[in-house]
């Protein structure tokens, strides 16, 4: 359908990266730009920055951490108790395979449940509330008790990463989870392979931040000579938002207040003029690594657009129309 790798969306995807374990994604955010040449770093934080062009005076970010979960406790039976990492769907998560990481490197697999969840077994399967409380992973070890569990090397604070499910349609769709924000991830990478090379007419600093999804990813780390800031996450499509897949979302307001009007403007302006499909929106529940920059104090703009993304923060979709209309328009604010 186009000239994009996708390859490099579904690698990166499937990289386990919840907030507090990105640094594998970082690793390969980091090898991808250098091997368009460029020379990025990691901060003390974990983030990933690289300059495209000298003293860079525009900022885009997006983030490299996802949802997930935490071991919280070893139960008696030989199941795992959670913690939640970000705001993940239980109803979605419930079924779901995941991946758990210990502290020494050892990977086993489990699966979200709810307690006591055979139909056959549970008359109030269908109608029992969906908290953590009340589900469990069921890990796929022949483990009896709590001991036993231990003896494998798991222990509480180990991270459960639920499985991707990534797929291409021949419509152009992609499903899979944590489109927020591996697709705006991917928008950014595309954008330093188009530009490798090439004069740009704004210096930009690309920031791949790692704590998005709990609230702190861009509270700071950026140059001091920056005076925007172009977060690049999910547009929310929903009954409530005029948000579309096939199109790159540019958001007025959304839960922590408006953006820079003049900054939206001036993005509205360069879709219209390149028949970029856009559509602005403002998301009710929401907040992004641009709300995390302003509440930190930065003194600098701040606007926010990303491709259409359904059901978020469960099963997502997303198409490629609408991350290509992101890259073009992140194209045309860096050479207005």
């Amino acid at each position: 359908m186009s000239e994009y790798n996708y390859q490099s969306l579904k690698n990166l995807i499937e990289i386990d990266s919840p907030s507090g374990y990105t640094r594998n994604a970082a690793n390969f955010i980091m090898d991808k730009l250098k091997s368009y040449g460029y020379a990025p770093f990691l901060t003390n934080k974990g983030a990933v920055k690289c300059h495209i062009g000298e003293n860079p005076r525009l900022a885009i970010a997006g983030h490299i951490d996802t949802l997930g979960a935490i071991i919280s406790k070893i139960n008696p039976n030989g199941t795992l108790s959670f913690s939640l990492i970000g705001g993940l769907s239980l109803n979605s998560a419930e079924g779901e395979y995941v991946n758990i990481y210990t502290l020494s490197g050892k990977r086993y697999t489990g699966t979200i449940l709810l307690n006591d969840p055979a139909a056959h077994a549970n008359k109030n399967l269908n109608s029992t509330e969906r908290a953590i409380s009340k589900m469990h992973i069921r890990l796929d070890e022949v483990v009896k008790n709590g001991e036993e569990v231990q003896a494998l090397g798991i222990n509480v604070g180990d991270f459960a990463c639920l499985d991707t499910n990534y797929q291409e349609t021949t419509a152009g769709f992609i499903k899979s989870r944590f489109l927020d924000n591996k697709a705006g991830c991917f928008v950014m990478l595309e954008m330093a392979r188009i530009l490798a090379g090439k004069p740009v007419k704004t210096p930009v600093e690309l920031f791949f931040s790692n704590y998005e999804e709990v609230g702190h990813g861009a509270a700071g780390g950026f140059d001091n000579g920056i005076e925007e800031l172009l977060v690049i996450d999910m547009g929310v499509v929903g009954d409530a938002c005029e948000g579309k897949e096939t199109h790159c979302s540019i958001c007025a307001k959304d839960s922590s207040g408006p953006y820079d009007y003049e900054m939206r403007k001036k993005l509205v302006e360069l879709a219209e003029a390149s028949n970029i499909p856009y559509k602005i929106d403002v998301y009710p529940f929401y907040g992004s690594d641009g709300s995390a920059a302003l509440r930190a104090g930065n003194n600098f703009r701040v606007g926010l657009i990303g491709p259409g993304v359904a059901a978020s923060h469960g099963n997502e979709r997303t198409h490629k129309q609408g991350i290509e209309a992101t890259i073009d328009l992140c194209l045309a604010y860096i050479n207005q």
